[in-house]
């Protein structure tokens, strides 16, 4: 089995299974623009809750009020002189805040929680993408997450060139859209680097039929949460 980079929990999962008799499950959604991992998040939480299992839906970066102001600063086009630095540790500031306010909570009580985008993001964008240290990115995430990591992550994988092409035909390019094709592709090679590091990963091809990747996600998560 690869090594993680995360290789120890943070004993969330063993407490929260000790005093409830339930298991958290926390999943994240990852995958470049266009990649259509929203939909497929918002398809597994109606399915889930269609089951009567508590699931809570979130974003990042957002999720929270400071979280959705730090969206606002990371993704406002005309930001474009931000250095990568504080981009990565922008990233991390609203990821804090989400996990202490909203996921940890959230797990503590039983739900099942999806999320869109997680460390993930930030290894593959500012360290594959930009170009910056990831054992750097590893650590301060280590740190503003407290180890907390997901039981599955979920990785629609798609070329740059066509998950751009559907992203630009919903909306307007936000700062990091601007990006070059060839930084899409470092970010993408990224997150196919990231999977062969552990085997928590489902990694599907986004460009199946949407209703054929959600029967896929659903037949894997079903099994986890006994659905």
């Amino acid at each position: 089995m690869p090594k993680s980079r995360w290789p120890t929990a943070d004993g969330l999962t063993q407490r929260i299974t000790q005093e409830q008799g339930v298991l958290p499950i926390f999943i994240v959604f990852e995958g470049v623009d266009g990649s259509g991992k929203s939909t497929q998040l918002h398809l597994l939480h109606k399915y889930l809750t269609d089951k009567k299992i508590a699931t809570y839906t979130t974003r990042e970066p957002g999720g929270t009020p400071v979280g959705e102001k730090i969206r606002e600063l990371l993704l406002d086009p005309a930001f474009s002189e931000m250095q990568e630095r504080t981009e990565a540790l922008l990233y991390v500031a609203a990821r804090a805040q989400l996990v202490a306010q909203v996921i940890r909570p959230r797990l503590e009580q039983g739900d099942v929680v999806l999320c869109d985008r997680y460390v993930d993001s930030t290894v593959a964008y500012q360290g594959y993408g930009r170009g910056m240290d990831v054992d750097f990115l590893v650590n301060i995430n280590k740190l503003g997450t407290g180890g907390l990591r997901p039981q599955l992550t979920i990785l629609l994988d798609i070329s740059p060139e066509e998950g751009l092409a559907r992203s630009r035909q919903e909306r307007p390019a936000d700062r990091l859209e601007k990006e070059s094709l060839a930084f899409y592709q470092r970010v993408r090679q990224g997150y196919l680097g990231l999977t062969k590091e552990s085997s928590d990963y489902l990694v599907l091809d986004a460009r199946l039929p949407v209703e054929e990747l959600h029967r896929i996600i659903c037949d894997t998560v079903g099994g986890m949460v006994g659905a």
